[in-house]
């Protein structure tokens, strides 16, 4: 267990520190994610602010400093003020918590690259996160905005949907690591893997191997929970303009804009954390002297950029889903997932607790992982054939049933509908063939349109057998 008892001085220098690396790392992120876009879609990207456009997020930064900064009248003026600094101040203060790198000695003082570490570090950073969303939904109902409105709703409803599936994916760390300190899960994972009959070998048990569902599971909350593509219906700028941050402009916007690239990076730490060794080096290079110190902040950072490279990548890639889709992944397949997946990992533990699996050691054994492993797939198909396979029947019926319900009519709701697979147009069949002649005055439409499009039709026919 990791102590802090650090001079006052050492802990500001640690402060300053984190905030230095995440305003450096958001920098680094808005250029680095126009640069990969700008690749995967054939284009140049930033090239004028700074050797290669590096310094495109600073310029952006104070264009944004320097715009003019207006409220709507019919906003709350107080709300809508304290929205922004609800969703600054949390994302600035996950970090702290997060081991950034061994103990090292800084200024003659021998120290650990962590601010702070508490009993319950991960619930607590996963509090701090749900009060960003309080922020974003404060922002929308203040604006005075339907559009601002409904990108609020759509965050608490995707906060509520998602934090449940990303808090049951911490459990099964917790099972293993036997603490919910950052620390010691970092540590925990630092332990060699071992064979059967207690043979060792030197490889760190990372989690996200050993728990993979629910490293997986983590990795898609968590790009909902920061609201990026093709997660990102609070802001929905094709249906919602901009959703909860539409009246928002100047520093005001640039605190969402700064708070969403940190969040990028908060989760990112996170998983690192909880799944990819901490600030550990990777293989082979696990027990050297790169396995230690200064170098663990390097090890960490570069697993951060994976990450943010990841939420570039389905930015680029992805189409932002329906807000129904959206949702029936949360509620129908990652929660429901994540209970089974969590009840076999405990069901696994409580044997190997109660004197299971004799002869394997308990950290990092193989046949624990392959029997959850086993009742995880078990309990994935026994959901796909009883939830997923009912709903797909029940969905069948209802897309046949209009099938029973007489002649489709584009117009009857007073503008045109195209038809679903298996209607037709029976009107439209002829004069697409250029037999027929009909007025669709009484339908809505202008007179005389059909008859046109029919009339053209002939004499394109005639111009073709000439």
């Amino acid at each position: 267990m990791t102590t802090f008892s650090d001079p006052w001085w050492i802990t500001c220098i640690k402060a300053v520190g984190v905030l230095v690396f995440l305003l450096l790392f958001t920098l680094f992120n808005i250029v680095f994610e126009r640069k990969v876009v700008a690749k995967m879609q054939h284009r140049v990207g930033p090239n004028m602010n700074g050797p290669f456009g590096s310094l495109q997020s600073l310029a952006d930064g104070m264009k944004l400093m320097t715009k003019e900064d207006f409220r709507p009248v019919n906003a709350e003026k107080f709300v809508f003020n304290l929205a922004p600094y609800l969703v600054a101040i949390p994302a600035f203060s996950i970090l702290a918590m997060i081991p950034l790198g061994g103990e090292v000695t800084m200024f003659g003082v021998r120290t650990t690259l962590q601010l702070t570490d508490l009993p319950v570090s991960v619930l607590v950073m996963l509090a701090l996160a749900s009060v960003g969303i309080y922020g974003i939904v404060l922002a929308g109902w203040s604006s005075g905005s339907t559009y601002s409105l409904l990108g609020g709703l759509r965050s608490s409803a995707q906060m509520i949907s998602y934090e449940i599936a990303m808090g049951l994916s911490f459990v099964t760390v917790f099972m293993y690591a036997g603490s919910m300190r950052t620390s010691d899960i970092v540590a925990a994972q630092a332990q060699p893997l071992s064979l059967f009959g207690g043979a060792q070998i030197p490889l760190q048990g990372w989690y996200w191997a050993m728990l993979l569902p629910s490293f997986v599971i983590y990795v898609i909350s968590m790009v909902g929970e920061t609201n990026r593509a093709p997660f990102d219906l609070p802001e929905a700028e094709s249906e919602l303009v901009g959703g909860f941050h539409t009246e928002y402009s100047g520093f005001r916007f640039a605190m969402f804009f700064l708070a969403e690239y940190i969040n990028m990076v908060n989760v990112s730490a996170i998983a690192t954390t909880l799944f990819l060794g901490g600030w550990r080096a990777p293989w082979p290079l696990q027990g050297t002297f790169l396995d230690a110190g200064w170098w663990g902040l390097l090890w960490f950072t570069l697993k951060v950029v994976v990450f943010i490279f990841f939420f570039i990548w389905l930015r680029g890639t992805l189409p932002r889903m329906r807000y129904d889709q959206f949702m029936a992944l949360g509620w129908k397949v990652l929660i429901p997932i994540s209970l089974l997946w969590l009840l076999a990992v405990a069901i696994v533990r409580t044997i190997v607790n109660s004197g299971g699996f004799a002869g394997l050691t308990l950290t990092g054994a193989m046949a624990p992982v392959a029997w959850s492993f086993g009742l995880f797939v078990i309990t994935v198909v026994t959901w796909w054939l009883v939830v997923a396979n009912r709903d797909d029947v029940e969905g069948d019926e209802d897309d046949d049933a209009y099938l029973d319900e007489g002649p489709f009519d584009p117009y009857a709701g007073g503008y045109p509908i195209p038809p679903r697979e298996g209607q037709t147009l029976p009107e439209m069949a002829g004069v697409l063939e250029g037999e027929v002649d009909v007025d669709v005055t009484e339908r809505g439409g202008p007179a005389g349109a059909t008859s046109a499009t029919a009339d053209t039709t002939r004499e394109r026919e005639k111009g073709t057998d000439s």
